[in-house]
């Protein structure tokens, strides 16, 4: 089988993001009415790129605001676009989700709001609650961020210090009609995790808020404890009548692009291995992965080379080092470690909206000879994994992706590559 495993694993990558993008998605799931007047307000990486669709789309009157990360904008004509920081919110995101609120807080029963929603929308709609400050909420994010905390778990935490998450934007809207058509980014899709749930119902409480924060020693002000033990700081919760015009629609989900690429696989003549959403620790998840991969080598199950293994979902990653490197990096550095130059394996790791963690990068890939090539160099990978060095360890191989920001976010895609090669003796 003639093939370029790396040119291969990056146009799995490329489409895999192709699959989930506003411009492929979003239009048939608009309203069949298109016609009169809309607001249209946005949060999160694909904001911009999905307002473009509704401009697009939309034959009546159109006007709105959305917010995106830096360098994620998107040129728009009627929908005015702002970027703000994003995984820590800064006061550029404070200051576009205050208008937000502001400008759908006296709307009218016949007024119609389009919620466009996608990963990042946590951060960058950052209004904080009563009594709480921007400091506050960005000292408690990048504790989260460190701590190895799920992202059910820190949107919890956010929505509960929030003035616009966990439905209360959605109350704001009231007695408008509310659109809200979301991208996720989280496993199992739910929809009171993805960017915190501003528009829908959420069950969670603030005291499962509290005993996140307790659960990974996080210290937090006695302002945010205060806050957290008032009634006042519950999220609207299932059956409050402000949401019943509130309607939630999912457009593009991780399983959607895994599907795309399996079909790309298939075509190609691999088998593929769909594993799912996956959560638990980046180094941790690639162990598994890793054993699965020296099962196919050694004795060809669950499934026979040449094959790919797939899966996505969003990993977390306990800071312990001062090294460089997201998720996604330090996946493949913990896989390398653990394959160790397995023959004819060969892997890519990478998010989907083009960004690993804080860092330049999309990801990197993994080739048979990663390993040995990175120790000639004298990195040793067990070392820099130690150090959550991933980003340092490819880049040093030139191996890292860079695909600027794809405007999507379905989180994190992974594929392992498993060409036919002569029996392996362990």
């Amino acid at each position: 089988m003639s093939v370029d495993p790396q040119q291969f694993l990056r146009e799995l990558f490329a489409t895999a993001i192709d699959a989930a993008h506003p411009q492929q998605v979003l239009e048939a799931h608009l309203p069949t009415d298109r016609s009169g007047r809309v607001i249209v307000i946005g949060a999160g990486k694909a904001a911009a790129a999905m307002a473009q669709v509704v401009e697009r789309c939309w034959q009546g009157e159109v006007s709105g605001l959305v917010v995106t990360r830096y360098g994620h904008g998107a040129p728009c004509e009627k929908i005015e676009v702002v970027e703000a920081a994003h995984p820590v919110p800064d006061a550029a995101g404070q200051a576009v989700a205050k208008r937000v609120f502001e400008l759908v807080s006296n709307l009218s029963e016949t007024d119609r709001v389009i919620f466009l929603l996608s990963g990042g929308g946590s951060a960058l709609l950052a209004l904080p609650a009563v009594g709480i400050t921007l400091a506050d909420k960005q000292s408690i994010n990048k504790a989260l961020l460190k701590s190895g905390a799920t992202i059910g778990e820190m949107n919890c935490v956010r929505k509960h210090l929030s003035a616009i998450k966990g439905g209360r934007l959605g109350k704001a809207c009231w007695p408008a009609t509310v659109y809200t058509y979301a991208i996720s980014d989280v496993p199992g899709d739910l929809a009171t995790v993805i960017a915190s749930g501003p528009t829908v119902a959420d069950p969670s409480t603030s005291a499962e808020a509290l005993a996140i924060l307790k659960r990974y020693h996080i210290d937090v002000p006695a302002s945010v404890r205060t806050w957290l033990q008032n009634p006042e700081s519950e999220t609207v919760k299932p059956g409050d009548p402000s949401l019943a015009r509130s309607h939630f629609q999912l457009i593009a989900r991780p399983q959607q692009s895994l599907e795309a690429a399996a079909v790309k696989c298939r075509q190609a003549g691999f088998s593929p291995l769909i594993l799912g959403d996956l959560e638990g620790e980046s180094r941790e998840v690639a162990k598994v992965h890793a054993g699965i991969a020296r099962q196919v080598v050694q004795h060809g199950q669950p499934l026979a080379a040449p094959c790919v293994i797939l899966s996505g979902g969003e990993t977390t990653v306990t800071v312990r080092g001062n090294g460089r490197g997201g998720r996604n990096a330090e996946f493949l550095l913990s896989l390398t470690d653990s394959l160790k130059g397995l023959p004819g394996v060969y892997a890519l790791a990478g998010d989907t909206d083009g960004i690993d963690g804080s860092e330049d990068n999309a990801g990197a890939i993994m080739t048979p000879d990663s390993y040995a090539r990175a120790a000639a160099l004298g990195l040793s990978a067990s070392d820099e994994l130690d150090n959550n060095n991933g980003y340092g360890y490819f880049e040093a191989l030139d191996a890292l992706i860079v695909t600027e920001p794809t405007r999507t976010n379905v989180n994190d895609f992974r594929a392992i590559l498993i060409l036919e090669s002569p029996k392996y003796d362990a």
